[in-house]
């Protein structure tokens, strides 16, 4: 349960840092961050798993780059509902996906597993 909520923590943390990085992504504050943190992981668990099993065979193709066109759009929807997180576009949403992906995949491996 600790793991969890470090992670939800690391995970709006690193959406302030990408806040900071990416032109046209604005994060409030931590607040805000921790719910669209929150927000992003319901989203992709649901929505977005959904769309990647109906896109499955375009991201074959794309050798996996479509993932990030599915996660710069749960980033677009998670910002129509969030208050305080706000993504000015498809470009900022993309850049932001990609630059969340890498810096997800680096907390990942410098932070040991739960297990």
């Amino acid at each position: 349960m600790v793991h969890l909520l470090i992670r939800w923590l690391i995970s709006a943390i690193l959406l302030l840092v990408v806040s900071h990085l990416v032109p046209g992504f604005k994060v409030d504050g931590l607040r805000s961050a921790l719910i669209a943190a929150l927000a992003i992981g319901l989203v992709n668990a649901t929505l977005g798993f959904i769309l990647k099993i109906l896109t499955f065979p375009l991201t074959l193709v794309t050798f996996g780059l479509f993932l990030l066109v599915i996660n710069a759009l749960m980033l677009l929807f998670v910002s129509h509902l969030v208050p305080g997180f706000i993504v000015r576009g498809f470009v900022p949403a993309f850049w932001g996906a990609l630059l969340l992906s890498l810096l997800n995949m680096l907390t990942r491996w410098l932070m040991p597993s739960a297990d």
